[in-house]
């Protein structure tokens, strides 16, 4: 077993001998350029971490775990399109350094060449992986769809949302390590309870940056502390005051989220402190660590030594004390 910053580094070694050099160059160039911007790379980490700890095979997983990145590149590309998101870590987004039509291209091509990554695998590994990515990756779709809805709906429950969470985000975190299991080739018990403890790891991972949006220090969160807030949207915090917070704490929350003449600064802090008085703070806070848990209970079950059950406790630990 290799620490996590082995594991990225050998991936992005991995990932740099990938370049694409081929023609069309206006195809090519943007998913090299979208796939060099950097990130923490954890889900093609999870990929190789899991494939050691069934079974030493985290260099034979490099291809599924490349497999996630593109994938989940893809998905970036797509969403900044839709958001008309003008930079990505701090870069030009690919619409904008491009063009839009350039942008739609080069992400199909990206869908395409994270499918083309499983042929390098025998073929019974090859249909696990390619049946485990078409159904993570339409269920991604389905919640990129639901989150666009939501927008316009005032009538979102905290069960649709977790819904909506689990499929944009935890699906993947939770295919990521499944993989890492199959190319392994674990027990489908194994694959199975892995996929779980991924699944709630993500759904946690995401209620705490939905805490973090709001609560973090703007300092060390790489983006703006209540961007959630000032673009009105309805995570879980705002949905928990609406169903904790006094009748006035809750219309005090409808009108500042519709209010335009109130300044940015203002409004931030004001809705804030509604999360707190309401007790909605609180309760994601207990949600994070819910969820947390039902990540660890999953472990008691795999087919694995305590040393490794430990390793993957420790990861979601660290995962989930992020105070940034």
């Amino acid at each position: 077993m290799q620490n996590i910053e082995a594991y990225q580094k050998s991936f992005i070694k991995y990932l740099e001998d990938f370049a694409i050099e081929r023609e069309p160059v206006n195809l090519y160039e943007p998913v090299n350029y979208i796939l060099k911007l950097g990130g923490k790379r954890l889900r093609p980490v999870l990929t190789l971490m899991t494939a050691d700890i069934f079974g030493d095979k985290a260099a034979l997983a490099m291809n599924a775990a490349l497999s996630v990145e593109v994938f989940h590149n893809f998905s970036l590309v797509h969403d900044d399109i839709m958001d008309d998101a003008p930079l990505r870590r701090g870069k030009k987004t690919v619409h904008e350094k491009w063009d839009l039509n350039t942008g739609i291209l080069s992400g199909d091509a990206m869908l395409i060449l994270a499918y083309q990554l499983f042929e390098n695998y025998e073929p019974k590994i090859f249909q696990s992986l390619a049946k485990l990515f078409s159904k993570t990756a339409l269920e991604v779709c389905e919640g990129q769809q639901y989150d666009i809805d939501f927008e316009t709906r005032n009538d979102v429950t905290i069960p649709q949302y977790l819904k909506m969470i689990e499929y944009k985000t935890a699906v993947l975190v939770g295919a990521a390590m499944k993989m890492g299991a199959i190319v392994a080739e674990a027990s489908e018990q194994d694959q199975d309870g892995i996929y779980d403890f991924g699944r709630y790891l993500g759904i946690a991972f995401q209620l705490q940056d939905d805490y973090l949006d709001a609560f973090g220090n703007p300092e060390t969160f790489g983006k703006q502390v209540g961007g959630d807030i000032l673009e009105n949207k309805k995570t879980y915090l705002y949905l928990k005051t609406l169903e904790l917070g006094s009748d006035t704490e809750k219309s005090n929350l409808l009108e500042l989220m519709s209010n335009i003449s109130i300044t940015n600064e203002d409004k931030v802090e004001k809705v804030k402190a509604l999360f707190n008085a309401s007790g909605a703070a609180d309760a994601t806070q207990l949600a994070v660590k819910d969820y947390t848990k039902k990540a660890f209970s999953v472990l008691e079950k795999l087919n694995i030594s305590e040393d490794k059950k430990q390793i993957l406790q420790l990861f979601g630990e660290q995962l989930m004390n992020r105070r940034v």
